[in-house]
């Protein structure tokens, strides 16, 4: 007779603490982050030591108002967990997640992501979570070589570039405008590229030899 071993999964309860962030660019509410994962830590029977949102906030920022107070309070241990509702909602970057889990590993702080089932109590959610990490910093790198590579091909076709002051008239110092004229010939263009660049950016002219 043969037994096959149960797996049994040990749930440990912790005492949370709740992390919100929506960007500018977010379609979501912060109310839908803040209302599902408390229902969630009532679920899995977790005590919410605290909520911290930070609205109109990037993810690739690595300081945040609500956020470095949450971090402040994990450091005086008032509580010893961390909730979010996905794993970017704390940061895109890979050497600032990496740096975050670090600390957290040092100070026994269980990091749960309630949709992507993370949970690093267990072995099984660190490798997820490892995984997720270089895959979010993969997509991020490529969102970042498509947007360079829209630009370039947007300055070589003489389109304008950037983001318009108060001033209709005003250049970002940052940046240049190149206009598209009807009246631009193939011939003269890369002529009139040239010169925009020259002028803006204050490029010697023996470049472009």
């Amino acid at each position: 007779m043969t037994f096959q071993k149960k797996r049994i999964w040990r749930v440990i309860k912790v005492r949370i603490a709740v992390y919100c962030r929506v960007s500018t660019r977010d379609k979501q509410d912060i109310t839908t982050q803040e209302v599902y994962l408390k229902e969630y830590s009532d679920r899995e029977g977790h005590e919410v030591m605290g909520v911290y949102s930070d609205i109109g906030e990037s993810g690739s920022k690595d300081s945040r108002p609500r956020f470095d107070e949450m971090l402040e309070d994990m450091r005086a241990g008032k509580f010893n967990g961390i909730l979010v509702y996905k794993l970017d909602r704390i940061g895109r970057s890979l050497s600032h997640l990496m740096k975050l889990f670090e600390e957290f590993k040092k100070r026994k702080i269980a990091f749960i992501s309630a949709t992507q089932s993370i949970n690093t109590t267990s072995p099984e959610g660190r490798m997820f979570l490892h995984m997720l990490m270089v895959l979010a910093e993969y997509e991020r790198e490529l969102t970042i070589s498509r947007i360079i590579d829209g630009q370039e091909r947007a300055r070589l076709s003489g389109k304008k570039i950037g983001k318009r002051g108060k001033d209709k008239g005003e250049r970002r110092k940052s940046g240049y405008w190149l206009r598209w004229s009807k009246k631009t010939t193939p011939q003269n263009q890369a002529v009139t590229i040239k010169q925009k660049l020259q002028e803006n950016l204050d490029i010697n002219k023996q470049v472009f030899i």
